[in-house]
């Protein structure tokens, strides 16, 4: 790439100008009958299955490779950093979260699999946004011989897809931050999680 990316201003968004989120501000009754207000970010974007995003968790199988998970990195400018992070995206108007999945996978790393587990809506933030999302396993089996698949990325993304063998994903996300890369919390959890099932029970 000809560029790094960089953030050259910050400035307040008007609401009138916001295509993505809103800013809410909740009236609540606590558990004692005091009102009070909470504000927070929503999306615009909610289509019909009620669920915002998909991330997905990849299981790759090879013949004589070990089982792998595919990582994607990218740069996001509220943090100013490259992320490292699951494949995701949002989900359409019309679509179910598992199909969104699938076709996220596909766009972001070219891999097609097959879907084996959809979780229940989870939020991501509850303290400042309304924000949901479905975490999904998709599996996918390659021959022996078989050749990555390009990725479909639509004009302004850049995303570098890595496949990291599984066993090696909580050591090589641990070495991304070192770099100074940030780590999204969901991909930290789940790599953790193998970690510890493996290292702590």
């Amino acid at each position: 790439m000809p560029y790094s990316p960089k953030i050259t201003s910050v400035d307040a968004l008007p609401a009138n100008e916001a295509k993505w989120i809103e800013f809410q501000k909740i009236t609540w009754s606590d558990q004692t009958g005091t009102s009070r207000v909470w504000e927070s970010a929503s999306r615009k974007t909610r289509g019909k299955s009620g669920v915002d995003a998909v991330a997905i968790s990849t299981v790759i199988r090879h013949p004589s490779r070990p089982a792998s998970t595919i990582v994607i990195l990218q740069y996001r400018p509220p943090v100013d950093a490259v992320c490292v992070e699951f494949p995701a995206g949002l989900v359409d108007e019309m679509e179910q979260p598992g199909d969104a999945a699938l076709r996220e996978l596909t766009e972001e790393t070219g891999f097609k699999g097959k879907l084996s587990f959809v979780s229940p809506t989870i939020v991501s933030d509850p303290g400042m946004s309304t924000a949901n999302m479905r975490l999904a396993t998709v599996e996918v089996n390659l021959g022996e011989d078989e050749k990555e698949p390009e990725q479909q990325l639509e004009d302004g993304e850049f995303i570098e897809r890595v496949v990291v063998p599984l066993d090696e994903l909580y050591e090589r996300l641990q070495k991304y931050s070192e770099e100074g890369k940030m780590v999204d919390a969901r991909l930290w959890h789940w790599a953790a999680g193998l970690h510890f099932a493996k290292t702590m029970l």
